[in-house]
């Protein structure tokens, strides 16, 4: 795979979604949406831990799918989001490691901040204490991986380009 996969990590309703459509609008790109926002929507809960596995390599699929197509990826989000909250709702860490070899491939880490006003979106929405705990743990897991990312904070349009700089740079 030769695309450049740009990954949107961040808790719930960090605007991850929002900007990752922006980008891919404002670069002409691919764009792959959470697969976990579908599965809850289709099933009316959330996952149970056996089903977690699946929601990470069906988000993998399809992200490895769209850079078949397209040579910049936006990739909301990845494996990795979801091997860290099956380690913080199930206590389960079987798919970190796997999700943190996957995301070795990434061009690019954008670290969307929990500094959005909390919104309330469905099934998956825990409130913003969840989205603070996700927050540190991707950062831990990140940086214990070696792997750099880049701060996404503020408003939507600062967020924009805050990206498009990440990605010129």
């Amino acid at each position: 795979m030769s695309a450049r996969l740009i990954a949107l990590l961040g808790g719930e309703c960090t605007g991850k979604t929002s900007l990752g459509r922006a980008l891919a609008a404002h670069f002409g790109a691919g764009f792959v949406p959470e697969y976990l926002r579908e599965w809850c929507d289709t099933h009316g809960r959330t996952p149970l831990p056996a089903e977690q596995a699946h929601i990470a390599a069906e988000q993998a699929r399809r992200i490895e799918q769209e850079a078949r197509r397209h040579a910049l990826v936006f990739c909301d989000t990845t494996p990795l989001l979801t091997a860290l909250y099956s380690q913080h709702y199930f206590d389960d860490i079987q798919l970190l490691p796997g999700a943190l070899a996957w995301q070795r491939g990434c061009t690019l880490n954008l670290l969307c901040a929990p500094d959005l006003p909390w919104e309330p979106d469905g099934v998956q929405r825990d409130g913003p204490q969840a989205r603070a705990c996700i927050d540190t743990l991707l950062r831990q897991a990140l940086g214990d991986a070696g792997l750099g990312w880049t701060d996404i904070t503020g408003t939507e349009g600062q967020r924009l380009q805050a990206a498009i700089q990440a990605l010129a740079g």
